[in-house]
C-alpha cells in the first residue's frame, strides 16, 4: 500500500491515466462501519474497471485543530489507521496534514484540489453522514452535484449497526464505560493498546504477580479504570507472542496511586518474562470488575487471585 503524506506526494502521471476510486473520512478505529465503506469502495472500483482505491484521511483529527479542548481521545494512531486501512483493501492512503488553512477551504475547493486535480477521481464512496469543507458546509448532495459537472460519480453508504449505529464516538462511549465487549462488537475485533513496556514500581513482582506496564498516552482512548481479561502480544518477533493476561487499567489506588494511568498486564503463571523495553499490544476481551481501593495487602491478594481465575475462565486458558 502506498502512503502519501501530502498532496504533492500523489503521483499525478499514474492517476491521470488510470484515475481512482476514492473514499474519505477520519477512519479513527477503522470500525465495521468504516470497513463496510472501504469494502464498497473496492467493489465500486471493480464495477467500473478502475485499479486504484484511495482513502483520504486527516492527521491530526480536525477537531484537535479547530477546537482542541473538545478533541476526542483517539482510538488508533495514524500508523495503526494506515495498517488497518491497508488490511481493509485500499491501495493508497492520502494523509491530509489538517490545518486551519485547509479547514477554510470551501467544499468546491476541497473537491477541486483533492478529488479532481490530485486524485483524478472517477467515483467517490462515502458514509451517508459525510460532511466537508469550511464549517462542514458540504455533504453528499454537494459531492453529487459537483460530480455531475466534473465527471465523477458519488455513492453514499448507509450507516451500519443497530440499534446503535457503529461509529468512533460509540466505541469511545463503550470504552469509557468499561464495555470492551461492546467496543469489540463495533470494531469487529478486540480493542487494543500498544506501547513499550516501562519499568514500574515493581509492587506486582513483590506480590508474586509481575506486570508489564504500558503508559496510557495522553489524548488516546483506553478502557475505564478496572480489571480485564485479555491478551498480551509481543511485537518484537519472539517465539512466544500471544499470551493470556489479567489486565489492570488505572492509577493503583491501594498504594495511593501513581500519577499517570497505566495498563498493567500480568501474564498468567509467568514470572520469567523479560519485557522491559519491548513493544507489546494489549487486547481487552472482557471486564472483570471496576477499580477498588483495598484496605490492605491481604485483601488485595485475594482479589488478584480471583481476577486471575476469572481470566482463565473467560479466555479458556
Amino acid at each position: 500500500m502506498q502512503v502519501w503524506r501530502e498532496l504533492g506526494d500523489v503521483p499525478e502521471e499514474t492517476l491521470t491515466a488510470s484515475r481512482s476510486v476514492v473514499t474519505i473520512g477520519n477512519f479513527d478505529g477503522m470500525h465495521l462501519g468504516h470497513q463496510h465503506v472501504v469494502s464498497r469502495t473496492r467493489e465500486r472500483a471493480e464495477e467500473i474497471g478502475v485499479e486504484t482505491v484511495v482513502a483520504v484521511t486527516f492527521d491530526p483529527h480536525p477537531i484537535a485543530v479547530l477546537r482542541p479542548e473538545h478533541a476526542p481521545p483517539t482510538l488508533t494512531t495514524i500508523d495503526e489507521r494506515l495498517r488497518l486501512m491497508g488490511e481493509a483493501g485500499v491501495d493508497a492512503v492520502l494523509v491530509i496534514p489538517f490545518s486551519r488553512e485547509i479547514a477554510a477551504w470551501t467544499p468546491q475547493e476541497f473537491i477541486d484540489r483533492i478529488l479532481v486535480d490530485s486524485l483524478h477521481a472517477k467515483a467517490v464512496v462515502v458514509g451517508a453522514n459525510f460532511r466537508f469543507g469550511n464549517r462542514a458546509a458540504g455533504d453528499v448532495h454537494t459531492l453529487a452535484d459537483a460530480g455531475g459537472a466534473q465527471d465523477f460519480t458519488v455513492e453514499a453508504v448507509q450507516l451500519d449497526g443497530g440499534p446503535q449505529v457503529w461509529s468512533s464516538t460509540y466505541v469511545r462511549t463503550c470504552l469509557a464505560a468499561g464495555d470492551v465487549a461492546g467496543a469489540a462488537e463495533a470494531l469487529g475485533r478486540p480493542f487494543v493498546t500498544r506501547g513499550v513496556v516501562i519499568e514500574g514500581d515493581k509492587r506486582g513482582r513483590e506480590l508474586g504477580f509481575p506486570t508489564a506496564n504500558v503508559p496510557v498516552v495522553a489524548g488516546s482512548a483506553a478502557p475505564a479504570d478496572g480489571v480485564y481479561a485479555g491478551w498480551l502480544t509481543r511485537l518484537d518477533g519472539a517465539s512466544e507472542t500471544r499470551l493470556p493476561a489479567a489486565i489492570s487499567v488505572g492509577t493503583n489506588p491501594t498504594f495511593d496511586g501513581q500519577r499517570d494511568r497505566r495498563v498493567e498486564a500480568y501474564v498468567l503463571d509467568r514470572t520469567d518474562l523479560a519485557l522491559y523495553g519491548v513493544e507489546v499490544e494489549v487486547a481487552f476481551i472482557e471486564r472483570i470488575r471496576g477499580m477498588v481501593r483495598f484496605d490492605g495487602i491481604d485483601d488485595l491478594l485475594v482479589a488478584i487471585a480471583d481476577d486471575v481465575e476469572r481470566t482463565r475462565e473467560i479466555l479458556g486458558s
